[in-house]
């Protein structure tokens, strides 16, 4: 993390929140408002990779996510894998490597394997990492770690535990913790999101819904951040 005063972050974590309200807003299904979301979260990855910024990561489908109505989830799911389809030439152009935090056994098959596709087509990338929080949750992802440390049978591993070797077993392994997270539509709650990774992360709220959350938007979040001054934990 840095703490170098009006510098970019190094990582940016998103909560996409808002698309529903936007889509009700405007007399539209729901699944309206989450497509419109995806072109802003085009807009944003473009931006990010422009910036120099190495790391984006954004909540695109909860543990929680389940249980909304079934059609809104297999319209999700389908968003997913039309996103895929008609941006994976542009995320190699732009040098996007994706990866997933979430556990993706529970995607239905046809999503898991466009994923899985999409993993190894933009492995060697380099310019931008686009961590996609799909089936995740941070309670969820704690316990898979705690579990897995249990399972290797180690003694010592368990005795030396420190944060640095928690870490290594969570869904974010080598990978910074977020420096900055935006949330969109003006909710203030960090909804079960990388409860672990935020410990010292900046926050900052806004009410844009996120289908609105263009450019001008995310530079002006930027510039507060940079206009911060990160102590963790110190004077």
């Amino acid at each position: 993390m840095s703490n170098i005063s009006g510098a970019y972050p190094v990582h940016v974590a998103i909560i996409m929140d808002g698309n529903g309200r936007w889509a009700k807003k405007r007399f539209m299904p729901r699944i309206a408002g989450h497509k419109a979301g995806v072109e802003s979260l085009r807009k944003i990855i473009e931006e990010t990779g422009d910036l120099g910024i190495k790391y984006l990561t954004v909540y695109a489908f909860s543990t929680e996510n389940w249980n909304r109505p079934k059609d809104e989830v297999n319209g999700l799911m389908n968003l997913l894998v039309n996103y895929i389809d008609n941006e994976l030439n542009n995320l190699n152009k732009n040098g996007v490597r994706l990866n997933i935090l979430g556990d993706m056994s529970a995607l239905p098959t046809k999503v898991r394997e466009k994923v899985e596709m999409a993993l190894v087509e933009t492995n060697k990338n380099t310019k931008l990492t686009l961590n996609i929080a799909l089936n995740y949750g941070g309670r969820d992802e704690i316990i898979r770690a705690v579990k897995s440390i249990y399972n290797q049978g180690d003694s010592e591993l368990i005795d030396n535990l420190d944060e640095d070797i928690f870490s290594r077993f969570l869904y974010t392994a080598n990978i910074p913790d977020p420096d900055f997270v935006i949330r969109t539509s003006g909710e203030v709650r960090i909804s079960n999101f990388l409860l672990w990774q935020l410990a010292y992360s900046e926050m900052y709220f806004t009410e844009t819904l996120w289908p609105d959350f263009g450019v001008s938007e995310y530079h002006k979040a930027l510039d507060s951040f940079k206009n911060r001054k990160r102590r963790f934990g110190k004077i």
